[in-house]
Protein backbone atom coordinates (compact mmCIF):
# COMPACT_ATOMS: atom_id res chain seq x y z
CA UNK A 1 0.00 0.00 0.00
CA UNK A 2 1.39 3.50 -0.78
CA UNK A 3 1.82 5.77 2.08
CA UNK A 4 1.12 9.58 0.81
CA UNK A 5 2.10 12.03 2.92
CA UNK A 6 0.87 15.85 2.89
CA UNK A 7 1.52 18.14 -0.01
CA UNK A 8 1.98 15.77 -2.44
CA UNK A 9 4.75 13.76 -1.17
CA UNK A 10 4.32 9.93 -1.31
CA UNK A 11 6.47 7.32 0.10
CA UNK A 12 7.22 4.36 -2.42
CA UNK A 13 5.07 1.01 -2.04
CA UNK A 14 8.41 -1.15 -2.40
CA UNK A 15 11.22 0.80 0.35
CA UNK A 16 13.57 0.42 1.38
CA UNK A 17 15.33 0.47 -1.83
CA UNK A 18 19.01 0.03 -1.03
CA UNK A 19 20.23 -1.43 2.30
CA UNK A 20 18.72 -4.03 5.22
CA UNK A 21 18.65 -7.57 5.54
CA UNK A 22 22.32 -8.81 3.88
CA UNK A 23 23.25 -5.24 2.69
CA UNK A 24 23.19 -3.61 6.14
CA UNK A 25 23.11 -0.43 7.20
CA UNK A 26 22.90 1.96 4.67
CA UNK A 27 22.72 5.70 5.61
CA UNK A 28 23.57 9.37 4.53
CA UNK A 29 22.98 9.89 0.83
CA UNK A 30 23.39 11.61 -2.30
CA UNK A 31 22.01 11.37 -5.51
CA UNK A 32 23.44 12.29 -8.80
CA UNK A 33 22.38 12.16 -12.71
CA UNK A 34 23.80 10.17 -15.53
CA UNK A 35 23.36 9.39 -18.80
CA UNK A 36 21.29 6.13 -18.29
CA UNK A 37 19.55 7.61 -15.30
CA UNK A 38 20.95 8.21 -11.59
CA UNK A 39 23.64 7.28 -9.20
CA UNK A 40 23.22 7.14 -5.32
CA UNK A 41 26.18 7.06 -2.87
CA UNK A 42 25.35 5.69 0.49
CA UNK A 43 27.23 5.28 3.67
CA UNK A 44 27.96 1.68 4.78
CA UNK A 45 28.05 1.06 7.98
CA UNK A 46 29.38 -2.17 8.32
CA UNK A 47 32.33 -1.87 5.30
CA UNK A 48 33.26 1.87 7.04
CA UNK A 49 33.03 3.39 3.31
CA UNK A 50 31.11 4.93 1.24
CA UNK A 51 29.39 2.54 -1.79
CA UNK A 52 27.51 3.32 -5.15
CA UNK A 53 24.84 1.74 -6.93
CA UNK A 54 22.72 3.01 -10.64
CA UNK A 55 19.34 3.11 -10.98
CA UNK A 56 17.82 3.85 -14.65
CA UNK A 57 14.32 4.99 -12.48
CA UNK A 58 15.49 5.58 -8.79
CA UNK A 59 13.79 2.57 -7.71
CA UNK A 60 15.39 -0.73 -8.62
CA UNK A 61 19.48 -0.29 -7.89
CA UNK A 62 22.18 -2.04 -9.04
CA UNK A 63 23.97 -4.05 -6.53
CA UNK A 64 26.13 -2.01 -3.95
CA UNK A 65 30.23 -1.60 -4.40
CA UNK A 66 32.59 0.04 -2.48
CA UNK A 67 34.12 3.51 -4.14
CA UNK A 68 35.85 5.36 -1.18
CA UNK A 69 37.36 3.28 2.04
CA UNK A 70 39.56 4.67 4.50
CA UNK A 71 42.65 5.43 4.42
CA UNK A 72 45.10 4.34 6.55
CA UNK A 73 47.69 6.82 5.90
CA UNK A 74 45.11 9.51 7.34
CA UNK A 75 45.72 9.39 11.23
CA UNK A 76 43.05 7.54 13.43
CA UNK A 77 40.58 8.10 10.51
CA UNK A 78 38.40 4.64 11.08
CA UNK A 79 35.07 5.59 8.77
CA UNK A 80 34.59 7.60 5.93
CA UNK A 81 30.46 8.48 5.06
CA UNK A 82 28.29 11.07 4.38
CA UNK A 83 29.27 12.42 1.03
CA UNK A 84 28.00 14.64 -1.66
CA UNK A 85 28.86 14.43 -5.31
CA UNK A 86 28.25 16.35 -7.89
CA UNK A 87 29.82 16.41 -11.77
CA UNK A 88 31.56 19.44 -13.34
CA UNK A 89 33.71 19.91 -16.52
CA UNK A 90 33.76 16.11 -17.29
CA UNK A 91 34.56 14.99 -13.48
CA UNK A 92 32.87 13.84 -10.68
CA UNK A 93 33.92 15.56 -7.48
CA UNK A 94 33.26 14.05 -4.53
CA UNK A 95 33.04 15.90 -0.41
CA UNK A 96 32.83 13.63 2.29
CA UNK A 97 33.02 13.30 5.99
CA UNK A 98 36.57 11.56 7.74
CA UNK A 99 35.40 10.40 11.19
CA UNK A 100 38.15 9.47 13.95
CA UNK A 101 35.61 7.92 16.49
CA UNK A 102 36.70 6.33 19.68
CA UNK A 103 33.05 5.94 20.49
CA UNK A 104 29.78 6.80 19.59
CA UNK A 105 29.59 10.51 21.22
CA UNK A 106 33.42 11.12 21.36
CA UNK A 107 35.89 11.78 18.49
CA UNK A 108 36.52 14.51 15.94
CA UNK A 109 35.05 14.77 11.86
CA UNK A 110 36.56 16.74 9.10
CA UNK A 111 35.57 17.26 5.14
CA UNK A 112 37.77 15.99 2.60
CA UNK A 113 37.90 15.84 -1.21
CA UNK A 114 38.39 13.13 -4.02
CA UNK A 115 38.35 13.00 -7.94
CA UNK A 116 37.41 10.90 -10.20
CA UNK A 117 37.34 10.17 -14.17
CA UNK A 118 34.09 8.12 -14.22
CA UNK A 119 32.36 8.40 -10.40
CA UNK A 120 33.67 4.89 -9.45
CA UNK A 121 37.55 4.98 -9.03
CA UNK A 122 38.60 7.67 -6.79
CA UNK A 123 41.60 9.65 -5.81
CA UNK A 124 41.71 11.30 -2.49
CA UNK A 125 43.37 15.24 -2.22
CA UNK A 126 45.05 16.48 0.33
CA UNK A 127 43.11 17.28 3.22
CA UNK A 128 41.52 17.77 5.38
CA UNK A 129 39.67 20.96 3.68
CA UNK A 130 37.76 21.52 6.26
CA UNK A 131 37.98 21.23 10.21
CA UNK A 132 36.25 22.54 13.18
CA UNK A 133 37.06 25.81 13.99
CA UNK A 134 34.58 27.77 15.21
CA UNK A 135 33.10 27.48 18.68
CA UNK A 136 29.49 26.55 17.09
CA UNK A 137 31.35 23.74 15.35
CA UNK A 138 32.96 21.92 18.23
CA UNK A 139 34.84 18.70 17.19
CA UNK A 140 32.40 18.04 13.98
CA UNK A 141 31.90 19.18 10.77
CA UNK A 142 30.43 16.83 8.57
CA UNK A 143 27.15 16.43 6.21
CA UNK A 144 28.53 18.29 3.20
CA UNK A 145 26.32 19.31 0.45
CA UNK A 146 28.20 21.39 -2.52
CA UNK A 147 26.84 23.02 -5.44
CA UNK A 148 28.25 25.20 -8.45
CA UNK A 149 27.47 28.39 -8.87
CA UNK A 150 28.44 29.33 -12.76
CA UNK A 151 27.21 33.01 -11.62
CA UNK A 152 29.03 33.34 -9.16
CA UNK A 153 31.77 31.42 -10.61
CA UNK A 154 32.50 29.72 -7.13
CA UNK A 155 31.52 26.53 -5.19
CA UNK A 156 28.90 26.64 -2.64
CA UNK A 157 28.79 24.00 0.63
CA UNK A 158 26.24 24.20 3.53
CA UNK A 159 27.70 21.96 6.23
CA UNK A 160 26.67 20.41 9.60
CA UNK A 161 29.08 21.07 12.74
CA UNK A 162 28.41 20.63 16.71
CA UNK A 163 28.51 16.93 18.66
CA UNK A 164 29.84 13.95 16.78
CA UNK A 165 26.74 12.15 17.18
CA UNK A 166 24.45 14.51 16.11
CA UNK A 167 25.72 17.99 14.48
CA UNK A 168 23.81 20.90 16.24
CA UNK A 169 22.91 23.27 12.98
CA UNK A 170 24.00 24.42 9.89
CA UNK A 171 26.60 26.23 8.34
CA UNK A 172 27.73 28.03 4.90
CA UNK A 173 30.88 28.15 2.95
CA UNK A 174 32.50 29.10 -0.19
CA UNK A 175 35.30 28.05 -2.38
CA UNK A 176 37.01 28.61 -5.56
CA UNK A 177 38.67 25.48 -6.43
CA UNK A 178 36.57 23.39 -3.77
CA UNK A 179 39.77 22.26 -1.29
CA UNK A 180 40.01 26.02 -0.07
CA UNK A 181 36.57 27.36 1.86
CA UNK A 182 35.88 30.55 3.44
CA UNK A 183 33.14 29.94 5.83
CA UNK A 184 30.87 32.42 7.71
CA UNK A 185 31.42 32.44 11.18
CA UNK A 186 27.99 31.64 12.34
CA UNK A 187 25.30 29.02 11.34
CA UNK A 188 23.38 29.68 8.66
CA UNK A 189 20.19 27.76 10.24
CA UNK A 190 19.49 26.22 13.39
CA UNK A 191 16.54 24.81 15.34
CA UNK A 192 13.90 26.97 15.93
CA UNK A 193 11.90 26.52 19.93
CA UNK A 194 8.53 26.93 17.92
CA UNK A 195 8.68 23.47 15.65
CA UNK A 196 8.52 20.90 18.05
CA UNK A 197 9.08 18.42 15.28
CA UNK A 198 12.69 20.02 15.06
CA UNK A 199 12.94 21.73 18.01
CA UNK A 200 15.95 20.11 19.15
CA UNK A 201 18.32 20.41 16.33
CA UNK A 202 18.11 20.70 12.55
CA UNK A 203 21.18 19.11 9.92
CA UNK A 204 22.20 17.47 6.70
CA UNK A 205 20.69 19.56 3.89
CA UNK A 206 20.56 19.13 0.16
CA UNK A 207 19.62 22.69 -1.21
CA UNK A 208 18.19 23.03 -4.95
CA UNK A 209 17.93 26.46 -6.38
CA UNK A 210 15.11 26.33 -8.31
CA UNK A 211 12.83 29.44 -10.18
CA UNK A 212 14.56 31.73 -7.97
CA UNK A 213 14.76 30.16 -4.69
CA UNK A 214 16.82 27.87 -2.90
CA UNK A 215 15.08 24.84 -1.44
CA UNK A 216 16.68 23.35 1.50
CA UNK A 217 15.61 19.62 2.44
CA UNK A 218 16.78 18.82 5.99
CA UNK A 219 16.90 16.91 9.23
CA UNK A 220 14.63 18.41 12.14
CA UNK A 221 15.75 16.62 15.41
CA UNK A 222 12.60 16.63 18.05
CA UNK A 223 15.07 15.03 20.39
CA UNK A 224 18.46 13.05 19.91
CA UNK A 225 16.91 9.75 18.73
CA UNK A 226 13.86 11.08 16.35
CA UNK A 227 14.03 12.74 13.06
CA UNK A 228 12.36 13.71 10.62
CA UNK A 229 12.24 15.47 6.93
CA UNK A 230 11.45 18.83 6.96
CA UNK A 231 11.68 21.83 4.15
CA UNK A 232 12.44 25.44 3.75
CA UNK A 233 13.26 27.94 1.37
CA UNK A 234 15.64 30.85 0.82
CA UNK A 235 16.08 33.57 -2.32
CA UNK A 236 20.41 33.34 -1.56
CA UNK A 237 20.84 30.34 0.31
CA UNK A 238 22.02 32.10 3.16
CA UNK A 239 19.65 34.19 4.78
CA UNK A 240 15.58 34.98 4.96
CA UNK A 241 14.91 31.37 5.77
CA UNK A 242 11.10 30.43 5.20
CA UNK A 243 9.91 27.22 6.76
CA UNK A 244 7.27 25.45 5.01
CA UNK A 245 4.00 25.83 6.93
CA UNK A 246 2.86 21.81 6.60
CA UNK A 247 6.73 19.98 8.38
CA UNK A 248 7.65 17.36 7.97
CA UNK A 249 6.98 16.49 4.69
CA UNK A 250 8.32 12.95 5.88
CA UNK A 251 7.88 11.11 8.31
CA UNK A 252 8.13 7.70 10.34
CA UNK A 253 5.17 4.93 9.79
CA UNK A 254 2.83 6.14 13.10
CA UNK A 255 1.64 2.60 13.32
CA UNK A 256 5.44 2.10 14.36
CA UNK A 257 6.34 -0.47 11.37
CA UNK A 258 8.52 -0.69 8.58
CA UNK A 259 12.10 0.45 7.77
CA UNK A 260 11.53 4.12 8.66
CA UNK A 261 9.38 3.41 11.89
CA UNK A 262 11.48 5.23 14.83
CA UNK A 263 13.32 8.63 12.32
CA UNK A 264 13.74 9.49 8.84
CA UNK A 265 17.04 10.99 7.99
CA UNK A 266 19.16 13.24 5.37
CA UNK A 267 17.38 13.89 2.15
CA UNK A 268 18.93 13.85 -1.09
CA UNK A 269 16.62 15.38 -4.04
CA UNK A 270 16.44 15.48 -7.97
CA UNK A 271 14.04 16.61 -10.65
CA UNK A 272 13.39 13.80 -12.38
CA UNK A 273 10.50 13.15 -14.84
CA UNK A 274 7.40 15.26 -14.18
CA UNK A 275 8.63 16.08 -10.60
CA UNK A 276 10.76 15.22 -7.49
CA UNK A 277 12.45 12.58 -5.64
CA UNK A 278 13.75 12.32 -2.61
CA UNK A 279 15.94 9.53 -0.98
CA UNK A 280 16.59 9.44 2.53
CA UNK A 281 17.84 6.91 5.34
CA UNK A 282 15.25 5.31 7.72
CA UNK A 283 16.04 4.04 10.93
CA UNK A 284 14.21 0.85 12.46
CA UNK A 285 16.41 0.39 15.92
CA UNK A 286 20.27 -0.26 14.98
CA UNK A 287 19.08 -0.95 11.43
CA UNK A 288 19.16 1.61 8.52
CA UNK A 289 18.18 1.45 4.95
CA UNK A 290 17.42 4.07 1.93
CA UNK A 291 13.76 5.02 0.88
CA UNK A 292 12.02 6.59 -1.63
CA UNK A 293 9.65 9.26 -1.85
CA UNK A 294 8.05 10.93 -5.05
CA UNK A 295 6.28 14.73 -5.21
CA UNK A 296 4.47 14.65 -9.03
CA UNK A 297 4.76 18.23 -10.17
CA UNK A 298 7.14 20.67 -9.11
CA UNK A 299 5.28 23.06 -7.11
CA UNK A 300 6.60 22.47 -3.17
CA UNK A 301 3.52 24.27 -1.91
CA UNK A 302 4.23 27.38 -0.58
CA UNK A 303 2.01 29.27 -1.93
CA UNK A 304 2.48 32.76 -4.11
CA UNK A 305 5.88 34.00 -4.38
CA UNK A 306 6.88 36.92 -2.67
CA UNK A 307 8.93 39.63 -3.61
Amino acid sequence: MTTYLHSGWYKYNRNPVIGGGEAGSCFDVSAVKTENGMRLYVSWREKHCIAAADSADGLFFSPLQKVLAVDENVPGEDEVNRPCVIRKDGKWLMWYTSQHRPSKADGTSCLYMAKSDDGLKWTRLPGPVMKPENPWEKNAVMCPHVLYDEKKQCFRMWYSAGDQYEPDAIGYAESKDGLHWDKLPAPVFQADSNFPSECHKVTACCVIPYEGWHYMFYIGFRDEDHATIHLARSRDGIAGWQRFDKNPIVWPKPWGQGFDREACYKPSVLPMGDGWMLWYNGRSGIMEAIGAVMHPGFDLGFGPDEA
